[in-house]
């Protein structure tokens, strides 16, 4: 098993915390330099090398033999994607291209894919995963772009690759709602680089003092209590999700070829106020907020419909509003800084 990540937007510190939590041992040559021994006696390997570089990625692929892909790599803020979308479009899709034809070149043809709501069209009804697509800013078009590439390659039937006649595409399009909340050890979470993007955080980073408040925007909408209501789901279901996909992959066969698209959610939608509320409950943390201004092109709701990922993968999440918040605070609390409390 290996991890292929540019470090871009991420800490390798993280490894050290998954081999606390896992006790699975694992290869960096970050931390081990080029020591075949210590690499040959590890079973996770940590490749830090950016998907952009086709000839390091093409490399790995011919070493290590992989047979499946989680496809987690992206950059991801809407707000950045608008004010620099070229370099979502070539880091996203060219990256994911890239990524594919080398999947293809060494007969590798199951693939996880990250997605996310975004790529549907604003609709405040519950989504399904039949509502209409079409994304309103440069990150969520990448993914909405991607999905059309995958859905392309798996109806072409392979026949691009040498190996057409043996192999199909088995792919799982992944649509996420909200994630939040960490590792119930508090050992990993979410760590944004700079301002957070996500209600989480900001909430987070007022409860450690590290920001006075916490902005809401909008308090007018048509919801419980005016503010703007989000289908938040917690990490460990988000996990849990992908390795039902992969299972779902794993027993479908080769010549067979599969292409499914579920959204991860949980059906049930939070306010903001009600999200601060369930934080203060489960952390004993009063959170300074304030009311702004609506923000351009947000809805008041967007709650998944997940009649889809119980029937196909066999997956539900499974933990509530207060296990979120509880694992939220941990986290935090124990790294207040993010992983440069290390």
């Amino acid at each position: 098993m290996g991890i292929l990540d540019n470090c871009c937007n991420s800490d390798p510190v993280v490894l050290d915390r998954v081999e606390k939590i896992s006790g699975v041992p694992y290869y960096s040559s970050l931390k081990h330099g080029d020591d075949k021994a210590a690499k040959e006696g590890k079973r996770l390997l940590f490749f830090k090398v950016d998907y952009l570089e086709t000839a390091a990625v093409d490399a790995l692929f011919a070493s290590e033999g992989f047979t499946s892909v989680i496809h987690f790599a992206g950059l991801k803020a809407v707000g950045e994607s608008c004010e620099i979308p070229l370099k979502y479009y070539q880091n996203n899709i060219t990256g994911t291209l890239n990524l594919l034809e080398i999947m293809g070149k060494y007969n590798c043809n199951s693939i996880v894919f990250s997605s996310s709501a975004t790529v549907y069209q604003p609709c405040e009804t519950l989504l399904d995963e039949d509502k209409p697509l079409g994304a309103s800013n440069p990150y969520g078009q990448t993914k909405y772009m991607i999905e059309i590439i995958l859905k392309d390659l798996y109806a072409s039937g392979g026949k691009y690759f040498p190996n057409a006649a043996a192999m199909k595409w088995k792919i799982s399009i992944l649509r996420y709602f909200n994630p939040v909340g960490a590792h119930p050890s508090g050992l990993i979470g979410e760590n944004p680089l700079g301002k957070p993007n996500n209600l989480m955080p900001f909430i987070q980073q007022v409860a450690v003092g590290r920001r006075d408040k916490l902005t809401v925007f909008g308090s007018d909408y048509d919801t419980v209590d005016g503010t703007g209501v989000r289908d938040y789901l917690h990490v460990d279901d988000l996990a849990n999700g992908h390795l039902k996909a992969l299972e779902f992959l794993m027993k479908t066969g080769d010549a067979e070829g599969v292409c499914s698209v579920v959204n991860l959610g949980t059906g049930t939608g939070f306010s903001v106020l009600q999200m601060i509320e369930a934080f203060e409950k489960n952390s004993s943390v009063k959170i300074a907020y304030e009311v702004g201004p609506r923000r351009p092109g947000d809805l008041a709701t967007v709650v998944a419909k997940c009649d889809k990922s119980k029937e196909v993968l066999g997956w539900t999440a499974t933990r509530d509003i207060d296990e979120i918040m509880r694992s939220a605070w941990k986290w935090q609390s124990t790294n207040p800084q993010g992983y440069t409390s290390a």
